[in-house]
């Protein structure tokens, strides 16, 4: 009885990969600590089918942050015959290296796929994720910052920046930074069970059930396009965000139709005019609840909103939280008025 459990203690497997390059050493320890301690929870409880999990890589040595760091994976990737989960880290801000380093990797993955193994991406890891072709077609999430780029790199992905957690067939990625240790929690009640994610999450001090990044949006414009013209009206739209703008006047003011202004907006930046003005206005908003004592009603209004109850829910549907919400959490000196 010993010999058969143990065989089946090794046929479960967790694999976590030290790509070549420079990654985010945070997101590979991070994993590997948080899957060990449920797993050891797990057979405390007197659980049997509990999970072999080890860092996989293609060098024996990769080293982090110019060599400050190191990690040594367990073993070479290509050794690995089986497995039930792959974790792809955060490539840092270096993903196309990442993925031009890491061609073999990237083949090794859409094999364990096809093959039956599920697939979790932190961060810009979903550079690498997407380089396999799986999230074609697919919902995905990565850091809000670089969100843009990936969509751009491909197009058939269905980018969602707003989300923390995407979770699609097997497929599971995340948004930015640490919040990588959330995606950890939603893949240990997935793996375990509910208890053992909450044990996690009391061990750890993380939230449990966190599912948007919206509030950490920084809405700083996107501009890495070549349409002049809308250049022009996107400058135009930051310098008057304090005045009551149609984007029928934009249209006629830059001498472009209605119609073509919202394709060419689109096209450009991912947004329509509205909802790149939009977008601006709440960036604004979220800065005078940050830094100010304005009111909600003062904020509302120096943005050229009349109606409260629709600059409530749009500013919840952007963030996530209602304004009197993000002032408490992120305005400790200011009055808290409505």
């Amino acid at each position: 009885m010993d010999i058969i459990e143990d065989y089946l203690w090794v046929m479960k497997h967790i694999t976590i990969l030290v790509p070549n390059g420079d990654n985010n050493l945070s997101s590979i320890v991070g994993a590997y600590k948080i899957l060990s301690r449920a797993n050891r929870y797990w057979m405390e409880l007197g659980n049997k089918n509990c999970y072999k999990i080890e860092l996989a890589g293609s060098s024996k040595k990769i080293e982090f942050h110019d060599g400050l760091f190191s990690a040594q994976p367990h073993q070479r990737f290509t050794n690995i015959q089986s497995t039930q989960l792959i974790i792809i880290p955060s490539l840092q801000h270096n993903y196309e290296k990442a993925v031009h380093m890491n061609q073999d990797l990237i083949h090794w993955i859409g094999e364990q796929h096809a093959k039956g193994a599920e697939i979790a991406s932190i961060c810009t890891g979903a550079f690498l994720l997407a380089a396999t072709g799986l999230l074609t077609n697919r919902h995905c999430s990565t850091h809000w910052a670089f969100a843009a780029t990936l969509q751009n790199l491909y197009p058939a992905i269905k980018v969602q920046p707003d989300q923390l957690i995407t979770d699609e067939n097997g497929l599971y990625t995340n948004g930015g930074a640490y919040s990588f240790l959330n995606l950890l929690l939603y893949l240990v009640e997935k793996y375990f069970d509910r208890p053992t994610a909450i044990y996690c999450s009391k061990v750890f001090q993380i939230e449990m059930d966190r599912t948007r990044q919206s509030e950490f949006i920084l809405f700083n414009g996107l501009k890495t396009h070549t349409d002049e013209t809308i250049l022009q009206v996107q400058a135009f739209m930051e310098t008057n965000l304090r005045t009551t703008l149609s984007i029928e006047q934009l249209a006629t003011s830059f001498s472009i139709g209605r119609r073509s202004l919202d394709r060419r907006f689109s096209k450009a930046t991912g947004h329509t005019p509205l909802e790149y003005l939009q977008r601006l206005k709440i960036e604004a908003a979220k800065k005078a609840f940050e830094t100010s004592r304005q009111t909600i009603a003062e904020v509302m209004y120096d943005l050229g909103y009349t109606d409260i109850k629709s600059f409530r829910e749009l500013f919840k549907k952007i963030t996530g939280l209602s304004p009197m919400e993000y002032r408490k959490k992120y305005n400790k000196t200011a009055l808290v008025i409505s």
